[in-house]
């Protein structure tokens, strides 16, 4: 077995001082010692070196050198390359002349300088062959992720190459969703582990609790150790069913953007230390390329799938446009030859050239080379053959009426489609009887006039191998109607004669009248091309103001991406960019309410003027919906050209303005997102300018706002935030907290409010408003009030204190089923609604007075009240508030902490207002925000009964006993 490096390092320094001891007297001692700038060193030295030689080599290391007073005694030290520091310290039993000691010295150095030079390129060449074996195994990786192999032995390879760096005979890729917080085992391969992995199996995390892999997923930094040190380490039980125990165990996980998406482990069961740091590192910088690999070769199988997928519809497609070919060229022979048949009834010089021309028409549509006409006499007594052709029977002479396959067609009237076996079960019974030559197929379609048949036309077949279809009896007997249509025009041909003169007006009327309907179907033409003209262009322009829409902005945004995009990958920063800017009218909304949607209309194609007037030739103006417009503006030098458009924009709009004889100062908030390399689609950059005016619109309307790193920080911590939630929604980590309201006179808990709480996992406790912005928009504070809701229904179930109030927002209070819904999970949990009270805000009222009160009257029907939330706030609409059944008007903390201090005669007025409005209604008032003993007389000594505050108690997780 070949040594270790570091077993032939410790071998070579040995030899080292063995070597040097030669060269002094017997029984001589030396050590060498030496160290580069980093502090890695080493030693030599022979055998039963004392202390002391070990103590006075590091003073030489230490000072650099110094007298040596000792005759004994030999020691030099000196620097070499790469800030390396060496010392020889030699003791000989006997007393050297100083030549001896010199030369003794000298060649010792060069010795020591030789050894460390080779030391040092043999280290150099390790890590060089260290460095080709990794540089190898990732570009064989980088290849078998482009290969045409299966994902197993894609995966087996890669197994293969990882253990060529290190040992990895039990060696493992796991994937990890965190989304979904499931895993998937996509490589598994150890030899005492029998476990057989199923790459498409999801196994949810909860599956596997007591899982070491999991427990490195959920860490996300690699693991390295035995593996029952890392169960304890971690917290994980010990669990037989994820495989026994090994000696050593190293994970690593894969990351992308950041999150944790699988990781790859190797171990082994009978040998401890197998890994180190080098292997966790050298792993981990593995691991990230096999991510890599496992990314690309996903990417091309979905492309593959794709362009299979794409692929089979472009074969049916061209399966149904072949069909589609044959079908219109079988539909062209059939017209062309129904234009031949009229023409050639018109043009043939005799009936007997026609009927000649007629077979050869026949013969193109079907095989036809026996082919024959019959004809009934004009007595019907008899059948004529004016036209026939056949390879067996040349001549068919005139018979009578007889029962013949011809006479059975002229009998029935109907065509008749027969073959060998048909035919002989007709003579069977009795039906016809074979009149020449036997055929192996017939086919008759009988000839009409005026409804009545007057004869036959029949092909047949004398080979097995010829034979007619069903679609061929549709296609004579469609040719045989315009047959009998020549025949009657050949036969009426002396009338048309004499109405030559009569039937030269119709045609000349006929042709005027389809000349007409010609003229007015280019007319019709011409108007689908404009209104296609007109479809086209409102779907890339706003019908109200004629700009350029969303969608047209969108094209240009690429276009504008792609040239930018272009020239970074050219070599060079492009030194013209371009910029967005998202505009919205402030309080257009009061526009809309106060005068009208017509008038706002109108200011809109105003506003749309305006900023088309103020903007640059080639910049474009573009309308999103609403009160929203764009504006993309390239080719230019800095950001400051973008700000400075935005002030004149927001100047313009200023001006003034007369809508419905009103004079109105329309203003607007303006946000910029100049081009940067990481925008891939012009909808990330509209959502970073309507972010940078939602910012503007905050800092107090009508001026702009850039776009910065600091908003897009904002941007992915809310996005954080909101994934976030959503976790907590499924995990249930909101909890009610319980505020306590009491009677003031005795500080009497009469029930308490539900107070929402979020359990963040990382940040702690929440409150409401640092999450309750970010659930209203994006609607999950649905779900998080309905899980409240459940938690306080069921606390009013198990606990007697009085009664609860929860927070319904307008949301909630207005949804049809709302009040059904809050009953049944009352009526679920075995909670008292008599128990339960709702806080409302003066909006949900207002915004749909109608279904408010039905609501409201279904909840106080079963015993739910209410209580008007922060009154005096809102609109106050007084008028409005006797036709509500409200239990409860709850006074704003806002008056209840200016009854102390300077505004406290308003507040006192407001209070007093509030007192006797509530007192004229029957219903009675709470005061919000009670901080102090002044605060609570005050509203005793103005009539209010009930108090919530600090001052009573702070929202606790548990419920206040009553007392």
């Amino acid at each position: 077995m070949r040594a270790k490096p570091a077993e032939q390092a410790e071998s070579g320094a040995q030899a080292l001082a063995s070597a040097l001891q030669q060269g002094l007297p017997s029984g001589s001692q030396v050590l060498v010692r030496w160290r580069d700038a980093a502090g890695t060193g080493g030693c030599s030295m022979s055998a039963d070196v004392p202390s002391r030689l070990h103590e006075f080599a590091d003073q030489q290391m230490l000072s650099g050198g110094g007298l040596v007073e000792d005759a004994k005694t030999l020691a030099d030290v000196w620097d070499g390359e790469g800030d390396m520091r060496a010392t020889i310290v030699a003791h000989v039993p006997e007393t050297m002349s100083q030549p001896a000691r010199r030369g003794w010295l000298s060649m010792a150095k060069m010795l020591v300088v030789a050894h460390l030079s080779a030391t040092q390129a043999q280290a150099r060449a390790e890590l060089l062959e260290k460095s080709e074996r990794l540089q190898q195994a990732l570009y064989e990786i980088a290849d078998l992720a482009g290969s045409d192999l299966e994902m197993a032995d894609m995966l087996r390879r890669i197994h293969a190459i990882v253990a060529g760096l290190m040992y990895a005979e039990n060696f493992y890729i796991v994937l990890y969703d965190d989304v979904r917080d499931s895993l998937r085992f996509l490589y598994f391969a150890d030899r005492q582990d029998p476990y057989v992995a199923d790459p498409l199996l999801d196994i949810p995390a909860i599956d596997m609790p007591n899982s070491l892999t999991l427990a490195l997923l959920r860490h996300g930094e690699p693991m390295l150790g035995p593996s029952d040190e890392l169960r304890e380490q971690f917290g994980v039980p010990r669990d037989v069913v994820h495989g026994p125990d090994s000696e050593d165990w190293l994970g690593v996980p894969m990351r992308r953007d950041d999150r944790v998406c699988g990781a790859v482990v190797v171990q082994s069961y009978d040998r401890p230390d197998v890994y180190r740091d080098e292997e966790r590192a050298l792993l981990s910088y593995v691991a990230q390329h096999i991510l890599t690999a496992l990314d690309r070769r996903q990417a091309r199988d979905d492309l593959e799938r794709r362009v299979e997928d794409r692929t089979r519809a472009l074969q049916h497609s061209n399966r149904d446009l072949q069909a589609e070919i044959v079908e219109r060229q079988r539909g062209e022979r059939l017209q062309r030859a129904l234009f031949r048949i009229a023409e050639l009834s018109i043009t043939s010089e005799t009936l007997e050239r026609f009927y000649a021309q007629v077979h050869d028409v026949v013969g193109e549509l079907l095989y036809a080379r026996n082919f024959y006409i019959a004809l009934l006499s004009e007595d019907s007594t008899m059948i004529e053959f004016p036209y026939s052709i056949d390879e067996r029977d040349a001549v068919r002479q005139a018979r009578q009426l007889a029962a013949g396959l011809t006479e059975y067609v002229i009998q029935g009237g109907h065509p008749l489609l027969a073959d060998r076996q048909l035919i002989e079960e007709l003579q069977r019974a009795g039906k016809v009887r074979t009149l020449g030559t036997q055929s192996h197929c017939w086919l008759g379609v009988p000839l009409f006039r005026e409804e009545a048949v007057v004869g036959v036309i029949a092909v047949q077949s004398y080979s097995p191998a010829i034979s007619f279809t069903s679609r061929d009896q549709e296609l004579l007997t469609f040719v045989a109607h315009h047959i009998g249509i020549g025949l009657v025009r050949k036969q009426a041909q002396d009338r048309l004669l004499v109405a030559h003169s009569e039937l030269e007006q119709r045609v000349t009327s006929r042709t005027r009248e389809l000349a007409e309907a010609n003229a007015e179907l280019l007319s019709q033409i011409g108007e689908r091309l404009r209104a296609e003209q007109q479809l086209t262009y409102q779907a890339r322009h706003d019908a109200l103001t004629g700009l350029p829409n969303r969608s047209q902005l969108l094209e240009r945004l690429v276009a504008s991406i792609a040239r930018a995009q272009s020239e970074s990958a050219q070599g060079h920063s492009p030194a013209r960019f371009f910029a967005v800017l998202f505009l919205d009218l402030d309080r257009f909304k009061l526009v809309n309410d106060s005068v009208g949607h017509a008038a706002g209309d109108e200011l809109l194609i105003e506003a749309g003027r305006r900023i088309v007037a103020t903007v640059r030739g080639g910049d474009t103006v573009a309308r999103l919906g609403g009160d929203e417009f764009a504006i993309l503006i390239n080719d230019i030098d800095h950001l400051q050209v973008a700000e400075e458009l935005a002030r004149r924009v927001l100047v313009a709009l200023g001006e003034p303005f007369w809508v419905a004889g009103r004079e109105v100062f329309p203003s607007a908030s303006v946000g910029i997102a100049a081009w940067h390399p990481r925008y891939q689609t012009g909808a990330e950059l509209l959502r970073d300018a309507d972010a940078a005016m939602y910012r503007a619109k905050a800092s107090g309307r009508s001026g702009c706002a850039v776009f910065d790193e600091v908003m897009r920080e904002e941007a992915l911590r809310i996005l954080d935030l909101e994934a976030d939630l959503r976790r907590a929604i499924n995990s249930d980590d909101f909890v009610a907290y319980y505020q306590p309201i009491v009677r003031l006179s005795d500080r009497r808990v009469i029930g308490h409010e539900a107070l929402l709480r979020w359990r963040h996992e990382r940040r702690g406790l929440l409150l409401p408003g640092e999450f309750i912005g970010l659930g209203e928009d994006s609607g999950l504070i649905e779900e998080v009030d309905w899980l409240m809701y459940a938690q306080v229904a069921k606390r009013l179930a198990h606990e007697e204190s009085g009664y609860i109030s929860v927070n319904v927002s307008p949301r909630h209070f207005l949804s049809p089923d709302f009040a059904e819904r809050l009953l049944a999970l009352l009526e679920n949990a075995g909670a008292n609604p008599h128990r339960l009270r709702i806080e409302i805000t003066e909006g949900a009222l207002l915004d749909d007075t109608a279904r408010a009160l039905r609501t409201l009257r279904t909840l106080r029907s079963s015993g739910v009240l209410a209580q008007l939330d922060d009154f005096g706030t809102g609109f106050s609409a007084l008028s409005y508030l006797h036709r509500f059944p409200l239990e409860c008007l709850k006074i704003d903390r806002s008056f209840v902490s200016g009854l102390v201090g300077d505004t406290r005669p308003e507040s006192m007025a407001v209070v007093r207002a509030i007192q006797a409005l509530a007192g004229s209604l029957g219903i009675h008032t709470i005061g919000e925000g009670v901080e102090s003993e002044s605060q609570r007389i005050i509203l005793r000594e103005l009539g209010c009964q009930h108090g919530q505050g600090y001052l009573f108690g702070k929202p606790e997780p548990q419920l206040v006993p009553l007392r």
